[in-house]
């Protein structure tokens, strides 16, 4: 549940962020969005942070550098692609976050899992995809894709929950600097005006610091592949939102593509409660942790 609820502050934020970047550039907006986030997240967890064990706070410090790489990469990919290939490319993390599982962590998937992993694909395809030619952009919204998956993937084994919320505000501390790095040569620019801020600050507080918080949490109790599967529900969110306060039409393709990516969640889900299952995926997080200092 605190996985689709972050799901869907994403996808709120998209014509959000449509109406920003055209007044602020990327980096920049970024930036301001993580100093907003990490110094919330800092003065309501500060015990938190403190009492982080500091093979805990390595593991923040690398899992915020790979979000903030991979945040970076999507929105230099996004100047170069559409907005619909670039959220197909995106959600290519659903496809790798299990090839890496089983490449990496010899972790053993069901074919019920697999099954979920297809039709999730699918179902982007269908919502997101209007034509696709692999160029630069595309490319680089790849790796960006790589670095989303490489980042569920470590959220999966190293976030435990006793330790979850103050890892989440060491990783945006490290977001805001990687962001903030590359929005310094030209100056950072401020946003403008009382809807610009108000528009800043929901997106830093909740699709940031909330979003951030829930991931780290929910990721110490599921593994790497059903939260990827889970998170994939983003775009459906998105359509609902664009739809609601966006000024857009309900399409065929919205219905089919999104009730695909659904069926993936529930595919997944059902498959990640058997028993038989249950056993021939990676344990949850927690139990990679017992015998953590």
């Amino acid at each position: 549940m605190l996985l689709l609820a972050v799901t869907a502050a994403w996808g709120s934020t998209f014509f959000l962020i449509r109406d920003l970047v055209v007044h602020i550039p990327s980096a920049d907006f970024l930036a301001v969005r993580f100093l907003v986030a990490a110094s919330a997240m800092t003065a309501v967890f500060h015990r938190h942070v403190r009492a982080l064990p500091r093979r805990q706070l390595g593991f923040a410090l690398v899992l915020g550098a790979v979000y903030g790489g991979a945040q970076l990469l999507q929105t230099i990919g996004l100047e170069h692609t559409s907005a619909s290939v670039s959220g197909f490319v995106t959600g290519a993390y659903v496809v790798l976050t299990p090839l890496f599982a089983a490449a990496v962590l010899r972790e053993r998937l069901s074919a019920a899992t697999w099954g979920a992993v297809a039709l999730a694909t699918v179902g982007l395809a269908v919502l997101s995809l209007r034509g696709f030619a692999l160029g630069l952009g595309e490319g680089i919204t790849l790796l960006a894709a790589v670095l989303y998956a490489l980042h569920i993937l470590g959220l999966g084994r190293w976030s435990t929950p006793a330790e979850a919320t103050g890892m989440a505000a060491v990783q945006a501390w490290v977001i805001m600097a990687v962001t903030g790095l590359a929005a310094l040569p030209g100056g950072i620019t401020m946003p403008s005006g009382g809807g610009q801020w108000l528009s800043l600050l929901y997106m830093a507080l909740i699709a940031g610091a909330f979003a951030l918080w829930a991931q780290t949490w929910a990721q110490a109790h599921l593994t790497a592949t059903r939260a990827a599967i889970v998170m994939t529900t983003e775009p459906v969110f998105a359509a609902l939102f664009a739809l609601a306060f966006g000024g857009e039409s309900l399409t065929s393709r919205m219905l089919v593509g999104g009730s695909l990516v659904l069926a993936a969640m529930y595919v997944c889900e059902l498959a990640g409660r058997r028993p038989d299952t249950l056993a021939s995926v990676s344990p949850p997080a927690e139990a990679l942790h017992h015998d953590a200092p």
